[in-house]
C-alpha cells in the first residue's frame, strides 16, 4: 500500500505551476515520484521544476484553455512518464468584481481556465487511467464552491462546477480502479490572492472569519492532496475535503 509519504515509482502530472501546484509537485517529488508540471507560463513551469530539485520534476508549457492542447499535453506527459498514476488539477484564476460589473470576457476567461481545463484534462487523463485500471485524480477546488462570497461569481461558479464534475467522474470510474476527489482550500496566500490581501483591512477581516485565526499556506494543501492520491485513500472517492482552518464552519 502506498502511503502519504511514499510515492516511489509513481508517475504524477500536475496542472498549474502557481503557488499551490508548485508546492504540491515538490511534495510528490520529495516522496519519490516522477512529476511533470503543466502551465501556460513557460517561466513558471521552469521555476517549479527548479525549486523541486534536479531531475525530479519536468515542466511542459501548454495552453490549458484549448481542448486539443490539453489532449496533446497529456499525451506528452504520458510519453515523458511512461503513464500517469496521479493527476492533480491546480489551475485557477480570479477577477473580483460584482456580477453587474462583470463583462463577458472576464466570465469567459475564468470559465475557460478553471472549468474547461478541468474537464478537458480530466477526460484525457481519465482515459489513460481507465485503460490502465488504476488512477488517482485530485482537483484543487475552493470554499467558494460552497460559500456565497460576493464579487466571486465566475470563480465560485467554476469551483462549484469542478466539485460536481469530480463527483460524476468519480461515479463513472469507480469500478475501474480510479478515484476522483477534490481539496477545497480557504483563502490561501498565493500569487492569486497576494494583491487582494494587501488591501486595507482585507487580511484582518478574512482572518477574523477563520476559527484557526490565520489564512492558509500552500504547504497546508500538500498533505491532503498526497493523502487522496495515495492507496491509503483507495476507498475514498467523490469527496470534497475542505482545508480551511474551519472557515466553512461559520
Amino acid at each position: 500500500m502506498r502511503t502519504t509519504w511514499d510515492f516511489a515509482g509513481a508517475r504524477v502530472l500536475v496542472a498549474g505551476a502557481g503557488g499551490i501546484g508548485a508546492v504540491v509537485a515538490g511534495g510528490f517529488a520529495g516522496a519519490g515520484a516522477a512529476v511533470v508540471v503543466l502551465d501556460v507560463d513557460e517561466g513558471r513551469a521552469a521555476e517549479a521544476t527548479a525549486s523541486a530539485g534536479p531531475g525530479s520534476v519536468k515542466g511542459l508549457c501548454a495552453d490549458l484553455t484549448s481542448a486539443d492542447a490539453c489532449r496533446d499535453a497529456v499525451d506528452s506527459a504520458v510519453r515523458l512518464l511512461g503513464g500517469i498514476d496521479v493527476f492533480v488539477h491546480a489551475v485557477g484564476v480570479n477577477d473580483r468584481r460584482p456580477v453587474l460589473d462583470t463583462p463577458d470576457e472576464v466570465w469567459e476567461r475564468i470559465t475557460a481556465v478553471n472549468l474547461d481545463s478541468a474537464f478537458w484534462l480530466g477526460r484525457a487523463v481519465g482515459g489513460v487511467m481507465v485503460a490502465a485500471g488504476y488512477g488517482r485524480i485530485v482537483y484543487l477546488s475552493s470554499v467558494s464552491g460552497l460559500l456565497a462570497h460576493p464579487d466571486h461569481a465566475p470563480y465560485a461558479a467554476t469551483k462549484g462546477g469542478v466539485d460536481q464534475l469530480m463527483r460524476v467522474m468519480a461515479r463513472e470510474w469507480a469500478a475501474c480502479g480510479v478515484t476522483v476527489n477534490a481539496v477545497a482550500p480557504g483563502y490561501t496566500e498565493t500569487d492569486l490572492t497576494r494583491e487582494y490581501l494587501a488591501g486595507p483591512g482585507v487580511r484582518a477581516s478574512l482572518e477574523a472569519l477563520v476559527p484557526a485565526g490565520r489564512l492558509g499556506r500552500p504547504a497546508d494543501l500538500t498533505g491532503p492532496v498526497l493523502f487522496l492520491a495515495s492507496d491509503a485513500a483507495a476507498f475514498v472517492t467523490g469527496q470534497v475535503l475542505y482545508v480551511d482552518g474551519g472557515r466553512t464552519l461559520v
